[in-house]
């Protein structure tokens, strides 16, 4: 019998409110490492005052330009560019080529924060939110594919902590102390990496605490 070599996917990152794909740059050196091909975009504007579903348009146009129609490749959000992937995801077309998809520390539920900006992606990040209702309505779909939710119960970003639960896919707890720290904290790197596996690759002997 030949051994089969998992292949992987061409990943592409997608960042937050206020960053650039820069944010990434402890991520990106992290995952090649480990043989991944990584790509990230920078979102315009980036403050929360273009809407979501519209930022998603510009993840679609990137995926589209970048990559040929028969490339699945895998997804990773950040924060507010998780929700911008769920749409895309969901909403766009991507389930349709995303094979593994994960929001790292994302306000899937929304974050109270939300309230201090008045823009409308800021807005759309509310809790109860038409936009998020409207994508969490549809969670189920996102069973189709392989999706995993990484977040901290310390984020002070993301209040309620737990708005990045979903119940769908796998729920990742990282005990990691701040938000920006998903980004570079070992712990939640390698809780990425192995969101990021390829299907039948064997697992590490360690891995970050998980809620199903």
């Amino acid at each position: 019998m030949n051994n089969v070599i998992p292949q992987h996917n061409p990943v592409l990152l997608v960042h937050g409110i206020f960053d650039t794909g820069r944010v990434f740059h402890s991520m990106v050196p992290y995952l090649k490492q480990r043989g991944l091909t990584v790509y990230d975009l920078d979102l315009v504007p980036n403050d929360g005052n273009a809407a979501l579903d519209q930022l998603a348009e510009q993840v679609a146009d990137y995926i589209n330009a970048t990559f040929s129609p028969e490339q699945p490749l895998d997804l990773v959000g950040f924060s507010m560019g998780g929700i911008v992937s769920r749409y895309y995801v969901q909403r766009l077309g991507g389930i349709n080529r995303v094979q593994r998809f994960i929001t790292l520390s994302a306000p899937n539920h929304g974050t109270w924060l939300a309230y201090f900006r008045q823009g409308l992606g800021c807005v759309q990040m509310r809790p109860n939110s038409a936009l998020l209702h409207d994508l969490n309505r549809h969670a189920s779909m996102l069973q189709q594919i392989h999706f995993t939710s990484i977040w901290t119960p310390y984020d002070l970003m993301i209040l309620p902590a737990n708005s990045s639960q979903m119940p769908v896919g796998r729920n990742v707890i990282v005990p990691v102390l701040t938000h920006a720290g998903m980004l570079t904290d070992s712990r939640s790197l390698a809780a990425v990496a192995a969101a990021l596996r390829p299907f039948g690759e064997v697992k590490s002997r360690q891995s970050p605490h998980t809620n199903n």
